[in-house]
């Protein structure tokens, strides 16, 4: 059987201090954080794809630039134990496009609870690097090929 990856987004978002955001998850108990993400909807274009999810987990429709995206489908696998779980079992894991983002509004334009269905329950903004200390240890690996392709964004 062939192993099918999902198609999605992901949005490194970073402000003026260059700090990247990270939002902590509703769905699952536990003190994990990551970048926003998701899915490709069928004939949505990844850009689009990208302000959508936007959207939808921190509230932004404004006040933000694309400065970049990486150029391939970066990948990682679900653990064994989640594949039945996740997608109901229909993907090993996820291929993704990932975006650069510049935020260049005020924090109180973040909203990630106006939602009918909230993603995450908290958010904060750190230094990018520290966030492979933060994340799910099965996207590390994802985490440290989006920080090499974004590093000119954030380091000084």
């Amino acid at each position: 059987m062939k192993q099918k990856y999902r198609k999605g987004i992901g949005i490194f978002l970073i402000n003026k201090k260059n700090q990247l955001w990270l939002g902590r998850r509703f769905d699952y108990k536990n003190e994990y954080w990551q970048m926003p993400q998701g899915g490709i909807d069928e004939f949505e274009s990844p850009e689009n794809a990208m302000k959508r999810e936007l959207m939808e987990e921190t509230g932004l429709q404004e006040n933000y630039k694309i400065i970049s995206r990486t150029k391939n489908w970066l990948e990682y696998k679900l653990p064994p134990d989640l594949v039945s779980v996740v997608w109901n079992g229909k993907y090993i894991g996820q291929k993704q496009i990932w975006f650069a983002c510049r935020f260049f509004g005020n924090d109180n334009e973040i909203n990630i609870s106006n939602f009918i269905k909230p993603e995450f329950c908290d958010w904060k903004w750190i230094d990018p690097n520290k966030c492979l200390d933060l994340v799910v240890p099965f996207k590390r690996a994802l985490y440290k090929k989006i920080l090499k392709n974004f590093k000119k964004h954030y380091q000084v």
